[in-house]
């Protein structure tokens, strides 16, 4: 009896505990980086300025040809220093599909995955 209650004891001040541990941890693999803020003004800047096409429009584009959802999506510098959308797919099989996409003219330039 002691030993059962000892036992709902320790698992009840593990699970208490849990949480704080937690929130206080970094989160590891943090994708977006510590100049993600100045990364966004620049994406939006060159839309804006009509160098690259709306990471929308290219996000529409996929829902139409590929079903599936978006994971993730980013612009990087792509093959030859082109700008590049990085987009991350779920397909609807359930793969993960890395596609990179024109950013000055939309066009699929890679796809990873399928």
């Amino acid at each position: 009896m002691i030993r059962a209650v000892l036992i709902a004891f320790a698992v009840a001040l593990s699970l208490a505990e849990a949480p704080c541990a937690r929130a206080q941890a970094p989160v590891p693999g943090d994708s977006l980086g510590a100049d993600w803020r100045e990364q966004q003004n620049e994406a939006r800047d060159t839309v804006r300025q009509g160098r690259h096409i709306p990471l929308e429009r290219v996000i529409e584009s996929l829902r139409r040809r590929m079903p599936g959802r978006l994971l993730d999506t980013g612009l990087e510098t792509g093959p030859g220093g082109r700008a590049v959308y990085r987009v991350r797919w779920a397909a609807a099989n359930g793969r993960r599909i890395d596609i990179l996409i024109d950013a000055v003219t939309g066009a699929t330039l890679q796809e990873q995955g399928r």
